[in-house]
């Protein structure tokens, strides 16, 4: 008999479930994370199209994960602040203006670094 919290990998399999059905509520009902996407594919398009190395792929790699990540856990934060405080408060407000901040640092940095990438391919092809 198993214990209650035992590993299974059916478990294992439902929770990714749960976590892709997250990352498709944020992307029908979050419009930034349309931005993101296509801001990520654009990333994807560039870094093919001037072929940049390993060790760049890993630099974008990770910007963009950091702000995939950022957005997702911004939208949450949204939805358990609307639960807890259906009413407008204004510490609330403050908490959502934080979290979207952070999301906001995220794509900078993001764009910083894609720039680092990208510019000497952008300057070179010129």
């Amino acid at each position: 008999m198993k214990k209650p919290g035992a590993f299974s990998p059916q478990a294992r399999l439902k929770s990714f479930s749960y976590a892709f059905a997250g990352l498709g509520f944020m992307l029908r009902s979050q419009h930034n994370a349309w931005l993101h996407a296509g801001a990520t594919i654009g990333v994807v398009a560039a870094g093919l199209a001037y072929k940049v190395r390993p060790e760049e792929w890993r630099w974008l790699f990770a910007a963009v994960t950091i702000v995939w990540v950022a957005e997702a856990v911004n939208t949450a934060f949204e939805h358990v602040c609307n639960v807890v405080s259906p009413q407008y408060h204004p510490e609330v407000e403050k908490a959502k203006d934080v979290a979207a901040g952070a999301v906001l640092i995220a794509a900078l940095g993001a764009a910083t670094i894609g720039a680092s990438v990208f510019a000497p391919y952008a300057i070179a092809s010129f």
